[in-house]
């Protein structure tokens, strides 16, 4: 993998280059599940699509660039990129996780990994000393998220990571919501880097991808051996789709970013809205942390109105947003995760963790923001309406 003494944000465009057969500046897509082998002895680099396709090796090596790792591997999904990791654990091996997981992460973790005999805890990764606390004698993995799903809590990666080394554990990073261009856990010691390439690497609401970044080399080569083992690879066509959404990333989420900042700023000033969680307002308890990781806040926010009727009168009442699962996208999207990202999690274990039935979350898009502010104006007006309603027939 060469290495381009360029920003990101060049690397971007330029990382993977033009191709050296045609000159082509788009990456040829190259569909062929098995290659013709020219010496009887010595076969060629590629044999059969499982193992490598030149599409693919091309997205490996521009998140492997853009992370600061040493290799990158493309799955089918975000969860096959997490679920082909974990298989880095063993029978007896114990996982600490961040209690405010994502619902698919928590599910694997659950109702998987289990049935394998590998345990599980699951813990507030903000409390450092709580982490310390919580490392057993067999704990093998400590997996983050940061920020987390949904509330957007930051973790302290280099203190996990110190905690960790010191214990003989490896670390697991989603980053899918800061991406690489906002925050590079390889650099601040972690082991493996995952993504739901999903969201805001392919950015389009038109791609299905995982990745996994290491900046190991003994780890590379079982996860090598791992994805051609499971085989839940990234097919070709969804490759090349990801390396055209790549490309925009920085414009994208510089955009976003700002946007979600204006949204935060206006929901925290609505009375319907009893708390806004988003890293980049002053009085986020990881504002500090976020600060010194990573480059930003990122595009992605969530709010807390009183409970269930007050979430659907708002979302029966904006026009703009989507009302979906998932994140990232040029357009924004509204989710409710209760019964959306963390739906497979028990409603005890959901509220435990803050994830209520007035919990919104909106990853910010494209679109014009002052005229997202006057619809979720619009929708927040319609609860008042609402309430007063409610109050004159009482």
């Amino acid at each position: 993998m060469s290495k381009k003494p360029f920003s990101l944000q060049t690397s971007l465009i330029h990382s993977h280059g033009f191709d050296k057969e045609t000159g082509a500046v788009s990456t040829p897509l190259h569909h062929a599940t098995t290659f013709h082998q020219q010496d009887f002895d010595q076969y060629g680099t590629y044999d059969y699509s499982r193992s490598g396709n030149p599409t693919r090796e091309t997205v490996e090596e521009t998140i492997a660039e853009l992370e600061g790792g040493v290799r990158g591997f493309a799955f089918s999904s975000g969860m096959a990129a997490i679920s082909t990791s974990f298989l880095l654990l063993s029978s007896g091996d114990h996982v600490l996780v961040s209690e405010e997981v994502y619902g698919g992460t928590y599910r694997m973790i659950t109702e998987v990994l289990t049935k394998f005999g590998i345990e599980y805890s699951f813990v507030n990764m903000k409390d450092l000393h709580e982490v310390a606390c919580s490392i057993k004698h067999n704990t093998k993995v400590i997996y983050m998220e940061t920020p987390s799903n949904p509330l957007l809590n930051i973790t302290d990666i280099e203190g996990v990571v110190k905690l960790a080394k010191a214990n003989g554990c490896l670390t697991f990073l989603d980053n899918t919501f800061m991406t690489p261009l906002l925050q590079r856990p390889i650099s601040l010691g972690v082991d493996v880097v995952l993504h739901s390439a999903t969201k805001f690497l392919a950015g389009h609401s038109d791609v299905l991808a995982g990745l996994a970044v290491t900046g190991n080399e003994e780890i590379a080569g079982k996860l090598a051996f791992l994805q051609n083992s499971f085989g839940a690879v990234l097919g070709a066509q969804d490759c090349w789709l990801l390396l055209r959404g790549l490309k925009t990333l920085h414009v994208r989420l510089k955009e976003s970013s700002e946007s979600a900042y204006k949204i935060a700023a206006f929901l925290e000033k609505r009375s319907e809205v009893e708390e806004v969680y988003y890293p980049g307002l002053s009085y986020h308890p990881g504002r500090e942390i976020q600060v010194r990781q990573a480059e930003g806040p990122g595009a992605v926010l969530s709010f807390r109105l009183k409970g269930e009727e007050e979430a659907k009168q708002l979302i029966q009442n904006v026009n703009i947003p989507v009302f979906a699962v998932s994140l990232g996208a040029v357009e924004s999207i509204l989710s409710y995760p209760s019964r959306m990202s963390h739906a497979s999690m028990p409603k005890a274990e959901r509220e435990r963790r803050g994830i209520t039935d007035g919990l919104l979350r909106l990853s910010v898009g494209l679109e014009n923001v002052d005229e997202l502010i006057k619809d979720l104006q619009n929708g927040l007006d319609s609860i008042q309406k609402i309430n007063r309603k409610n109050v004159i027939n009482l």
